[in-house]
This record gives C-alpha cells, structure tokens and sequence, in this order.
C-alpha cells in the first residue's frame, strides 16, 4: 500500500493520467512529454495529492532514463558523427563548455547580487551549468521534422548541436556525483570518478563490441523473439547494474550498452524492440518530475522563477546565436538556431534531479529553477511557431538572403518551360532525372541537402537549395510553367503541403506522388495528387514477376499478368496514348488511351456520363479533367462542362465512335 493506494489503484491511476495527458498534447500538437510533465504535476502531492512521489516509484522512474540513455546510445554512429563533425564537435563543444563555463560564474555572482534568493557555492554553480547546457532534442527535433526543417541550414546546426549535448551528459552524469564530496576530498572524488569511468568505458568498448555481437548472434539464431528481447533487457540493465555498482550511473552503463549493440546488424531490430519500454518508462519518468513541482512555492517566488525564465532564455539565444554566427552562419540562420535551442532539455531534468539528490541544489531553489525549465519547455512549441516572423523581424538581412536564395531557383529555370519539378533529389529523383535527360525532357530538382545539390550542380545537373514544401521555392522553380511535378521522397506531410501549393496556384498540374504503401493513398488523392505509386506494390509485382519467371510461367504471360495488376492499381497506366513511333501492325485492335477536348457550348456540355451510353459502343471513362485543372472521378451522375479533358480507354474503333459521341451529340 501507498498513501491508503494498493498498486493496481496506483498503476491504474499513472496510466490513466499518461493517456488524459498524451491526448491533450496530440490535440494541441504538442509533444507528449508536455502532458507527462501537466498531469505530474495535477495528481501529485502539491496539487491534488492523487499520488504520492514514493521511493519505489522514482526508482522505477529511472528505469525511463536508463532507456532513454539507452536510446541515444543506439543514435551514436562515428560515421554520422564525422559528417556531422564540424558541427557536433566545433559548435556543440563550444555550446556547451561556454555555457557551463558562464552559467557557473553568472550564479556565483547573482548570489553575490541576491544573497537572500539565491546563495550556490561552486560545485553547486558547475551542477547548474551543466543543467542550463541542455536543450529538449525530444521537442526540438520533434517540430523541426513536422516543419520539414532537419535538412535546412539552421536544422543540421541544431541537430549537431544537440548530438553532442546528448554525449556531454554521459561525462556530466559521472561528475555530478563527484561534485557532492566534501570540500577536502572533492578533488580526490573528481579524479576517481574520472578515472572509473575512464577504465570501465576502456575495457567495454575495447571488447565489449566483439562479445555482444557473438551473443546477439547466439541469441538470434534461436529464432524466439521472446527470448531476443529478455536478453535486451539483461544487457541494458546489467551494464547499468555495473556502472552502478562501480559508483557511477544507471545512464551511464545503459549508454554504453546502446553504444556496443549500435556497431551490430541487430542495431535496427533492437530500436523497434526496445521502444515500447522506453517511450512508457520515460513517461513514468517525467509524470514524476513533474510531481516534485510545488505550484504554491512557484506562486510565492514567482519573481524569482521570472527573473530564472527570462535569464536563461535571454542568456541561450543570445550565446548560441553568436556561436553560430562565428562559425561563418549568416545571422538569420544563427538566430533561428538560437530561438530553436534556448529553452531546457530533457536531459536538464535528468540533471537537475541528480544534483538534488546529491544535495547540489538548495531546496529553497529546487521548485524555482524546476518551474523556469518545464514553463522554457512548453514556451518552445510556440517560440518555433512564430521564429519566421522574428528573424525578419529582427533581421532585416535575412529576408534579402530568402530574395536571393529565390532568385537563384529562378535563374536556373527562368529558361525552362513545360519541364519536370522534381521534388528532391535522392536516387529516386537522380533516377528520374536521369530517364527524362535521356528523353530530353527539361527538367528542375530541389533539395534541401546543400551538400548533394552542390555536387549535384558541379556535374551539370538542373538541381538548387530549396523547401519543395514551400510556395516561394515552386514558383521559383517555374511550377506555372511546369508540365508536371513529382514528389520523389517519402513524407505525407510534406506532400500535402506540396499539393495544396499545386492545386491553389497550378490547378492544371499534374502530380504524381512516393509513398511506402497505400496507407494514405485516399488522403493524397483528395488532396489532387494525380497518382499516387506506392513502393510496396512496385516490389512486389516485381517479387512476383521473378518468382513466376523462375518457376517457369511464359515471359509473355508473366508480362501480361503485371501489366494487368498495374491497370488495375494505377489508372494512368491502363493502356496508353497513342503516338507516331508506335507500331501500327503490332497494335492494331489492342486498347489504349485518347483525350477528347469538350469545346465550350458543344452539344454534350452538361450532359450526364449516364446519358451519353459511353460504355455501349466498348469505351471506358478513365479521368475527366476540368477546365480549371481540377480532377473529378468519374460516375455516371458526373455532368460535363466545356474544357472538360475526358479521358477514354478502348480499341480504335470504339474511341473513334466515343469522340464522335462527345464532340457532336
């Protein structure tokens, strides 16, 4: 029993809050460690007193940020982070040493200012640097990837950024603890912590990654999924066990766990596996965090957590934003990362709760610094919201750099008519672009990969720096002028967003969409995609092919038979138009494709399909495109306008007596 609450009533009321919690967010488009972090605090011991922040549930709690460690332990790639390094190791570093570096010598001296609020000796000063360094990676890479942003030029400097302040807490988690020691001996405890960790993290990465790899192997070839994720919980929680017990962290040791299994093949297995426990565990976590927020002490010193809000944002957007204007960013692009950074993390949290248990905070100034970080954290959806407005605002430059960027795109393709807009140019745009080189065909690519588009553009392709989703870029790219645009990467908001720019400003436009699967198909179509071509049927009639080849089904039929599936699935590809270099003899009688034109006031505008009889002479109705470019699906009720594009399947035969039908009644 807990506070008169078995565990049932106790769980039931944890899951209860989490769901109430996590749904509000989705509707507010929020992230779900925002409501963990309300309801924490609406059933906790200062509010509604629901629940009680027992011993036996916070130590349950850190099992959530063993799995987080665990996660990021997972996302640490040397290759990525080599790519990244200018970035991770030149402003990340910088990021972090300075702002434990100032923050430690700006609370020495507010408590030289303000003695009665806040009074913190050094080691306490270097605990909260170390706190005030971390950003939210959950709900910054969060919005940045609904806003289409990681690949721009402030989103890699974030996520570089962030990378390496999630490897800045695995030291920080090792020195926390150590600061604790009594004056005398905090130098001894600092170099032995040091060196423990120095030691233990030698001798498991030296060996460790060949152990694990020889044991998930052993493991996997037992074909049990049961007993794959027994072991992953063994491995994660024995290593933290470990480094526990050598008088380091939990985090730490599930970091290093992360760490061996990420160089294995099994890497991507264990993300989908180990999931479910990291996202409800660290759930658990920040419920709570948020359940040692005591709302009435905020109240009494809400001049202090203002004076800490204000302070810590000002501080960060201010020294991020010069770091990243040094390291040669223009100053919209610097701004934007210092708006994107300057609220707390996650990790702050973890932080900041470590250094209370080992008395590096006062109690007095627990709730205080507690309130500033979550309030930083729920200001942060709606700072990203508005940042556009505020660099503009506040950088007059930067609007001149977007005119430019423009007027690049608009160079490039001002020459251009009727060609193709490729939405990135990953292979299966270079692909594409590739086939409509070889067809002459004009084409213009956007990417936001700057590394990609620059040596794309030195080999002579017709490819430039810009958002695809945004408006400026596809008029730039000559969309009133383009004969079609292809979405070639795989992301449905983004389409959308593509589509509704297509159908507003193009409506004429033909588009054709990438997806995974048919998943969205319905949305992408409302939306007036013109097709839609999922991967997912695409491998497997080429699956199916093979497989039939293989076995020993005629090429012919096996042709046939795919052709078939595509009709059906794909409505542009049921038959084709017929063109000058196709063989006559060959294809005489075979189906095809026509368009007929209704001019304005002939004798079938306004007619239903049904009364036209169409189908009677062996025609089918395959699209009727309006006048306006808006595509409607045809039906019998469909009543025809002049400028109508009816497109027709059938014989010959049958289409010369379908047009006959359609252009004279």
């Amino acid at each position: 029993m807990i506070g008169g609450m078995n565990a049932l009533d106790l769980a039931l009321l944890y899951l209860l809050a989490a769901v109430l919690g996590v749904v509000v967010c989705r509707l507010l488009r929020l992230p779900a460690m925002i409501g963990y972090l309300g309801v924490g605090v609406l059933i906790g011991p200062h509010a509604l007193a629901l629940a009680q922040n027992s011993a036996g549930l916070r130590y349950l709690a850190e099992f959530g940020v063993v799995f987080l460690m665990f996660a990021i332990g997972l996302e640490f790639s040397l290759p990525k982070l080599r790519a990244m390094k200018r970035f991770v190791f030149g402003l990340g570093t910088a990021q972090v040493v300075l702002t434990v570096l100032l923050t430690t010598a700006a609370s020495l001296a507010l408590g030289w200012l303000l003695p009665q609020w806040w009074k913190l000796e050094w080691p306490m000063a270097a605990a909260m640097g170390g706190v005030m360094a971390m950003s939210s990676t959950a709900i910054v890479v969060k919005l940045m990837a609904d806003r289409l942003e990681l690949e721009s030029e402030h989103g890699q400097r974030v996520v570089g950024i962030l990378l390496f302040q999630d490897l800045a807490v695995v030291p920080l988690l090792v020195l926390i603890p150590a600061l604790a020691a009594p004056g005398e001996d905090l130098g001894r405890a600092l170099l032995l912590a040091v060196g423990k960790a120095a030691v233990l993290l030698a001798l498991l990465l030296t060996g460790g990654q060949r152990v694990m790899r020889w044991w998930l192997t052993l493991v996997a070839r037992r074909k049990s999924q049961e007993l794959f994720v027994l072991n992953l919980l063994l491995v994660t929680l024995g290593l933290a066990w470990l480094t526990e017990h050598a008088g380091l962290s939990l985090a730490l040791g599930a970091f290093v766990a992360g760490m061996l299994i990420a160089e294995t093949e099994y890497k991507h297995q264990v993300e989908s596996d180990i999931r479910p426990f990291h996202d409800v565990l660290l759930g658990l976590f920040f419920i709570t965090i948020g359940m040692m927020l005591d709302w009435r002490i905020v109240l009494e010193r809400w001049p202090l957590v203002l004076l800490l809000l204000v302070l810590s944002l000002t501080f960060k957007v201010v020294l991020i934003t010069a770091l990243v204007r040094a390291f040669g960013a223009s100053m919209g692009t610097s701004l934007r990362v210092g708006l994107y950074l300057m609220q707390a993390g996650e990790f702050g949290l973890v932080l900041l709760r470590l250094a209370n248990q080992h008395g590096l905070v006062p109690p007095a100034l627990f709730n205080p610094t507690l309130a500033s970080m979550v309030i930083s954290m729920l200001l942060t959806p709606f700072i990203i919201e508005r940042s556009n407005a505020i660099v503009t605002r506040l950088v007059s430059s930067d609007w001149l750099q977007q005119s430019v960027q423009m007027t690049q795109i608009a160079r490039k393709s001002i020459a251009a008519d009727r060609h193709v807009i490729i939405c990135g140019y990953g292979r299966c745009g270079q692909n594409l672009a590739r086939l409509l080189d070889g067809e002459g065909i004009p084409y213009m690519a956007l990417d936001l990969d700057p590394d990609r588009v620059r040596q794309a553009a030195a080999a002579g392709h017709s490819v430039v720096f810009g958002d695809a989703a945004r408006l400026p870029s596809l008029i730039a790219a000559g969309l009133a002028r383009a004969s079609a645009v292809v979405i070639t990467y795989i992301d449905t908001p983004s389409a959308l967003k593509v589509l509704h720019h297509v159908r507003e400003h193009a409506p004429a436009v033909p588009v054709v969409v990438r997806t995974i699967d048919d998943t969205d198909w319905a949305r992408l179509q409302a939306a007036g995609a013109t097709e839609v071509v999922p991967e997912a049927l695409e491998a497997s009639l080429m699956l199916a092919s093979h497989a039939l080849a293989l076995v020993g089904v005629p090429l012919r039929r096996v042709v046939r038979l795919v052709q078939e599936q595509r009709d059906a699935r794909y409505q542009l590809l049921r038959g084709y138009f017929h063109g000058a270099d196709d063989d006559a003899d060959d294809e005489a009688g075979h189906a095809r494709l026509a368009t007929v034109v209704l001019p304005p006031g002939g004798p079938t505008v306004g007619q239903r399909l049904a009364d036209l009889a169409l189908h009677a002479v062996g025609v089918q109705v395959m699209d009727v495109r309006h006048a306006n470019g808006r595509r409607e699906v045809p039906d019998d009720d469909l009543r025809l306008q002049g400028g109508d594009a009816v497109v027709l399947y059938g014989t010959p035969e049958a289409l010369a007596l379908a047009e006959a039908k359609l252009l004279a009644g």
